[in-house]
């Protein structure tokens, strides 16, 4: 299987290890993903303003590229996987936009969002399948209670994003029990973790961050994963992992260690 990658610019710079070890993992389970070429920063949050079209067009560039290859186009992190999937959405349904857009790239082939955006988790899910990747597992987390944490950009808006339940879903919870560990389900696990609110109201993402760890400890969570960077650093920062003995950890360091390429 190969798919057109998108990696962002975080991934390149404080959250490597997310993309290390998919990198790596991706290769053991014989998929390729073949880093765009020239690829923009998503802008990291998506734009609200509906004549805001400027800071949609690397999604567009990104999109067309994978489109034009005939792959779909594969995310890692939280954020880009957020804005550029409603980008996509928006040049499917939103023809002011599409219009304005394409005028501007003056594309070969205008884009009218027929490409197809996914996360690297709903790649494991939909096109592996769990079943096979627990096939694939060497090295069976078995005995560790790990928590999964979606935060908001994953889930919402639920119509756009397409994801999963957005108010219980599954897909993370379903993944760590194919690595052999088990998943263990709290009540925070879909809130915010404050995110850019870190920047200039701390206190807000330290009260945020603090239910969310509390709530997994309660649940005698030992590790949280998540495939946001933003929600790492608030998780590890702002929260009480350290004090509460909580490692958190991204989903593809689990399955590095999994496979046995960590």
């Amino acid at each position: 299987m190969k798919y057109s990658y998108y990696p962002g610019c975080t991934l390149k710079t404080k959250a490597q290890e997310l993309e290390k070890f998919a990198l790596d993992s991706a290769r053991e389970l014989g998929v390729t993903l073949d880093e765009q070429k020239d690829w923009q920063c998503c802008g990291a949050v998506y734009p609200m303003g509906k004549d805001e079209v400027a800071t949609k067009l690397s999604s567009v560039r990104s999109l067309a590229a994978a489109r034009d290859k005939g792959e779909k186009l594969v995310t890692l992190c939280s954020a880009c996987h957020h804005v550029i999937k409603r980008v996509n959405d928006d040049m499917k349904n939103d023809s002011a936009i599409r219009e304005k857009v394409n005028n501007y790239l003056e594309l070969e082939k205008s884009y009218s969002g027929e490409g197809e955006v996914i996360h690297f988790l709903e790649m494991l899910r939909d096109d592996i399948g769990f079943d096979k990747l627990a096939e694939k597992v060497t090295n069976p987390l078995k005995g560790r209670r790990i928590g999964a944490y979606y935060g908001c950009l994953l889930l919402r808006p639920n119509r756009e994003m397409n994801f999963d339940d957005a108010e219980n879903p599954v897909i993370i919870e379903n993944f760590i029990a194919a690595l052999g560990a088990e998943p263990v389900k709290y009540l925070y696990r879909t809130e915010c973790c404050g995110g850019y609110l870190v920047t200039d109201n701390k206190a807000v993402t330290d009260e945020m961050t603090e239910n969310i760890v509390r709530s997994a400890a309660m649940n005698k969570v030992e590790e949280i994963v998540t495939a946001c960077p933003l929600c790492k650093y608030n998780l590890e920062e702002s929260g009480e992992a350290g004090n509460k003995n909580i490692g958190v950890s991204y989903f593809t360091e689990l399955l590095a260690e999994a496979l046995g390429v960590k």
